[in-house]
């Protein structure tokens, strides 16, 4: 037994010589969808704190994003949502995706997938209400449908 949780500690140790690259992409505000949506700053706050740090380039990394492997984690989750939805690059979607993603997290934020359950363990401020859900999702179908208006015109 003492061998065993000695080679743990061991592993444990070693893999803390493999960190995550923490470096955010480099900030583009004329493309971020915040700005170019001209969003309001109670509906902005709500997207920045329970969307931001997963769908942006402006992810801030916690104390444990330094202790390998919930490290390997975090980043794993980052690099997916950025993959999935980036609000930092929004712009350069072309209107048909806009719309598509705008749906995607109209349909996520109803379901209650997003934000992750998971999240919430180091960002309770992150968790939204009901009334919170309600206020992004009839901001979300509003910013559809006005990208969908602009594709027909």
């Amino acid at each position: 037994m003492k061998k065993i949780l000695i080679i743990i500690l061991v592993a444990f140790i070693m893999i803390q010589f493999f960190p995550i690259d923490k470096t955010n992409p480099a900030p583009t505000p004329g493309m971020d969808f915040l700005r170019i949506k001209n969003t309001p700053a109670e509906i902005a706050s709500l997207v920045r704190t329970s969307c931001y740090d997963c769908h942006s380039n402006e992810s801030e990394y916690p104390w444990y994003s330094s202790v390998a492997p919930f490290s390997w984690i975090l980043k794993n989750h980052i690099d997916e949502g950025r993959k999935e939805l980036n609000f930092s690059t929004f712009a350069t979607y072309e209107p048909k995706i806009q719309a598509h993603k705008l749906q995607e997290c109209i349909e996520m934020t109803e379901s209650k997938k997003m934000p992750l359950e998971s999240y919430f363990i180091g960002h309770q401020n992150a968790k939204l209400t009901d009334e919170q859900r309600k206020i992004l999702i009839q901001y979300f179908q509003k910013e559809k449908k006005e990208t969908e208006r602009k594709m027909t015109l």
